[in-house]
């Protein structure tokens, strides 16, 4: 049998190298056989294959091996991935490329932002590639390293020519946003050793000629024809560079409403949706993920009931916009209202003044709503039960997964923002203020941009790690406001006036895991607490060191934190309920540094899902319970098997989501974490059917969680998960176990960032 060469020419087959290369794989990891993978792989191997073909079937092989049983395939197969990886970026040899040539190349041939030879000297440029730890390589499990490889390395998309290895991304990255080789040198390893977690647009854009690393971009739409149609090709530019969009069409006008004083009849809402959507999914993110929208609108608008099921596949195409998701708004009138089984009443916002502004303010949007509902003269004002549309808010949640909530009052309330906030983002964690632009050109507006991160909870075991995590988190994403491009004026007014942050935290299942603690423990609400407590005082205390070096932000005097106030003094007091407000961090010092130094940055907290970001770190996703202890993630290339962290050590304590038999352990949790963020989370709510009698999950349990998150001060729901047999078990893909498949793509709309 004859094996082909990449040279064209072939050779005898020689079973030795598939024994050398294979236990070179299996070398020091436990619980594997290089046996079992050569007799895998053997069945596969006939007469003319190529080399690289031989490889292949190996890493599939080893792949294939990974079970509860024998975990630790999943490195061999990322060792056996790693090797194929190197050979196509190095050559061959095991010698990682000399560091300037490799640098020097790529800005060459166009790959790489000649900014990073602009900045650094030969010198520097030696001594950082000598720092390089290409054996960290050896973290990634294999679903962790194909991920990376899919999305994230630098890559020619038309023929697949990868131009760089994990390591060198990382060091770039670091080189691309630090100035002095020390902070890239503590940047570098934060990144590699997975203690801080960075999005899509970071990963995959920071070294490129991309410069727009925002993960989420908040569009306000206002009524207007100008105003509607800038806004439109606003988003096709966002979208376009990898953003997340969030979309608010709140201020307009419904249907058959008059233009003009009569002379023309508006077509409402959807039309202009259809428009929307055109704009997201006609734009490929450079070949990394589809566009996704989430489009905010109030409760009380005219046309609320025929939003609520433009995802549902009854009716036409005239009638559904299926490729966007949708927040519906509500407040505590909302709920009073529904808890009363009353009525509410509908209004066009053209009808209604300022009743749209008012929203947010539970006190004078009352005022003017009791007002308007007494009022005779309005054309477009409608009665409805709040139940009625409580209902439909829930059946269309629990059938798409895919609409979601806001409580608008709470974002007002219990966050950084001293001026009124309208809207959120694509994933529902982000909280901005903005000003609707009325040309692509206009600099009065503020489209609301938002850089995240997170921190891998996992990762940090003191509170020291913490603090220097934090400080770290904090400085790359400051760096990446300057550093990045804004494609359209309002983007870069909003962020160079606001600077505003979105630090998260990710891995929380397998951070309760380490503890031996599950989501519905008493303890775990008091581990959560202390945490988050680290975390916030640590990511102000960075952004107040920021300050003093650099200044406040421009606009610091519209945030709460100029009034002297603080997460622990703003946040829903209901969560006392759930753990006592209790402090380990000197408050009243940070306190003090605030109002003598100000801060560098309005907001600094969001929790974001972490999906795509997470398989890399092979992290449990953002604040998720896991669903199950081994995972099957959708990918490029096929099925990627990863088992939960700690595997051996932890797998009775991770508390897994199919089980729980209500969401309110996840809720609480949430709202702990709500206190010490400063501006909200994607908060996923999981309802399984084998609970609920006959396999009918009631209308009543959906309605029950919304009124429950609120009274608990959660500002946002994301998805609602369901298992109901759509491809989402391997047992619907063929595979084992009854494992659950977590898509890390954006097919639906959703974002994976």
């Amino acid at each position: 049998m004859q094996v082909k060469k990449r040279d064209d020419s072939f050779e005898d087959y020689d079973v030795e190298k598939i024994h050398k290369v294979v236990e070179w794989a299996t070398e020091g990891i436990n619980g594997v056989s290089f046996s079992d993978i050569e007799m895998n792989a053997n069945l596969s191997i006939h007469d003319k294959i190529c080399t690289a073909e031989i490889h292949q079937i190996l890493i599939k092989s080893a792949n294939d091996l990974i079970s509860t049983d024998a975990p630790n395939y999943q490195y061999v197969a990322s060792r056996l991935l790693n090797m194929q990886l190197r050979k196509d970026v190095w050559g061959y040899g095991d010698q990682a490329p000399d560091f300037l040539t490799f640098l020097q190349k790529n800005t060459d041939n166009g790959v790489y932002d000649p900014n990073m030879l602009q900045r650094w000297n030969y010198e520097d440029i030696e001594i950082l590639g000598n720092y390089i730890n290409h054996s960290r390589d050896d973290l990634f499990t294999y679903a962790g390293l194909q991920q990376m490889i899919d999305k994230y390395l630098v890559k020619n998309r038309s023929n697949g020519d990868i131009y760089e290895t994990p390591q060198l991304a990382y060091m770039c990255i670091a080189m691309c946003l630090f100035d002095t080789v020390d902070e890239v040198k503590k940047a570098y390893d934060c990144y590699s050793t997975f203690k801080i977690n960075l999005p899509t647009p970071i990963m995959a854009g920071v070294r490129t000629n991309i410069r727009q690393f925002a993960s989420c971009v908040l569009v306000d739409v206002d009524d207007n024809l100008d105003a509607i149609f800038s806004s439109i090709h606003a988003v096709g530019k966002y979208t376009a560079r990898r953003a997340g969009i969030g979309i608010n069409i709140g201020r307009m006008r419904p249907i058959n409403s008059p233009i003009r004083g009569g002379e023309v009849i508006h077509t409402g809402l959807i039309p202009y949706l259809k428009n929307f959507e055109s704009a997201v999914k006609s734009t490929s993110q450079n070949g990394l993920r589809g566009g996704s929208a989430t489009v905010h609108v109030p409760f009380w608008h005219y046309e609320i009931e025929d939003i609520m099921v433009l995802k549902n596949n009854a009716g036409t195409d005239d009638n559904r916009v299926r490729k966007l998701d949708y927040s519906i708004q509500f407040c505590k009138l909302f709920y009073e209202r529904l808890v009363a089984n009353e009525d509410i009443t509908l209004f066009s916002p053209h009808e209604a003044k300022g009743l749209y502004e008012a929203f947010g303010d539970n006190e004078k949007f009352e005022e003017l709503y009791l007002k308007y509902e007494n009022a005779r003269s309005f054309k477009f004002k409608k009665k409805i039960p709040a139940r009625k549309l409580a209902e439909i808010f829930a059946r269309e949640r629990l059938e798409t997964g895919r609409i979601y909530s806001m409580n608008i009052d709470s974002a007002n309330e219990n966050g950084s923002w001293d001026v009124p906030v309208h809207m959120s983002n694509l994933c529902q964690e982000i909280i901005h203020p903005t000003v609707p632009i009325q040309s692509i050109d206009d600099e009065k507006g503020e489209i609301g941009i938002c850089i995240l991160s997170a921190l891998n909870l996992l990762e940090l075991n003191s509170e020291k790690e913490i603090q220097s995590a934090c400080r770290m988190a904090v400085r790359t994403l400051e760096s990446i406001i300057d550093y990045q491009s804004y494609p359209v004026a309002a983007g870069e007014n909003f962020t160079k006036n606001r600077r505003s942050l979105g630090i998260g935290i990710t891995n929380l299942a397998g951070f309760l895991a380490k503890n031996k603690l599950k989501y519905e423990d008493p303890d775990a609400l008091e581990l959560v607490h202390e945490t988050m407590e680290q975390i916030q005082w640590s990511l102000l205390n960075a952004s107040c060191e920021l300050a003093e070096e650099k200044g406040p932000c421009n606009k610091f005097d519209e945030t709460k934190y100029s009034k002297g106030l603080l997460p622990i003094d703003w946040y829903k007091k209901t969560v006392d309920e759930l753990v006592k407000p209790t402090y380990n961090m000197d408050w009243e010092d940070l306190r003090d540094r605030i109002k003598k130094y100000g801060l560098r940055h309005s907001t600094l907290s969001a929790i974001m899902p972490c999906e795509s970001s997470s398989v890399i770190q092979n992290s449990t996703n953002g604040i998720e319970p896991v669903r199950s202890l081994l995972l099957y993630k959708k990918a490029k290339n096929g099925i990627l098997k990863q088992l939960v962290p700690n595997y051996h050590l932890r797998k009775n304590y991770y508390t897994l989501a199919w089980d729980m038999n209500s969401n309110q352990p996840i809720m609480n949790i949430a709202a702990i974490i709500q206190k010490f963020t400063d501006m909200s989370m994607s908060t996923n709510l999981y309802y399984n059917y084998d609970h609920y009698q006959d396999g009918n999950i009631p209308l009543s349990v959906i309605i029950k969680d919304q009124v429950y998150g609120y009274k608990y001060g959660l500002k946002n729901f994301y998805y609602a998960n369901t298992p109901d047999g759509d491809g989402n078990t391997e047992k619907d893909m063929g595979c084992e176990d009854g494992a659950v498949i977590e898509d890390s793509g954006c097919d639906s709309g959703a974002c994976a960032i």
